[in-house]
């Protein structure tokens, strides 16, 4: 499965406003291109024609990397959609994990330096927890990343008091995590809570029960690609 052959079928909703810009670009990656332009344009004004060229060229791979496309999102209450654009690396119930208690099921996506790397509200609710360690740095694609690299965990409450989580990883190259939410904010699902800085991964951990919409190996988006079901 690829996006989700059933988000065909759904209503969908807008969990914010519409973008006023053609091109939506995240916040946090304006300082770095602005100064990524900057450079840019003292190369060319001294003449380093080769340099500038490839300051260009950096510049809109920077702006492209912090593309914030707009998203709309399936209209179903019992639906828990992916919190990151990328593909998933893994899927199964877990006996443990350090962020809910009892066996879950742990669902792992990986962006790469080209996907969108905003990340969005799986389910509505509201967050109990949020958890930093400051850890390592493993390629975000293997699976000690999950506990050992530097992660942001945010446990949520859904209405009907199940809990779940989802974990922002730093990856190789990611070295900076953004959360815009806090813990007792009510979150809509489909909403932006943050963001994770070139090549990372996102963890998802679900009840047990949950029915699993998604396989090893699927592509998903941000607010949009249904991972699963609960129950």
């Amino acid at each position: 499965m690829t996006d989700n052959s059933k988000n065909s079928k759904n209503k969908f909703f807008r969990a914010e406003p519409q973008s006023q810009t053609a091109f939506p670009i995240a916040k946090a990656g304006w300082p770095i291109i602005f100064a990524s332009a900057f450079v840019t344009f003292v190369l060319a004004l001294a003449g380093l024609v080769p340099l500038a060229f490839i300051g260009i060229l950096v510049t809109f791979f920077i702006c492209n990397f912090f593309r914030d496309p707009d998203r709309v999102t399936p209209d179903k209450s019992d639906a828990v959609i992916s919190p990151a654009d990328g593909r998933v690396v893994s899927t199964g119930v877990v006996d443990e994990n350090p962020f809910i208690d009892g066996p879950c099921l742990k669902i792992g996506i990986f962006m790469n330096i080209f996907n969108v790397h905003v990340n969005r509200i799986p389910f509505s609710g509201t967050i109990k927890k949020i958890a930093y360690y400051p850890g390592k740095f493993y390629s975000a694609n293997k699976e000690e990343a999950s506990t050992d690299n530097e992660h942001n965990a945010l446990i949520m409450e859904t209405d009907k008091q199940q809990r779940l989580c989802f974990v922002q990883i730093a990856g190789l190259i990611a070295r900076r995590i953004i959360c815009h939410v806090s813990e007792e904010e009510n979150v809509v699902c489909g909403q932006r809570f943050g963001l994770i800085c070139f090549g990372s991964r996102v963890d998802v951990y679900l009840p047990s029960d949950t029915t699993l919409d998604v396989v090893k190996g699927d592509k998903v988006k941000a607010g949009t690609s249904i991972l699963g079901y609960l129950k």
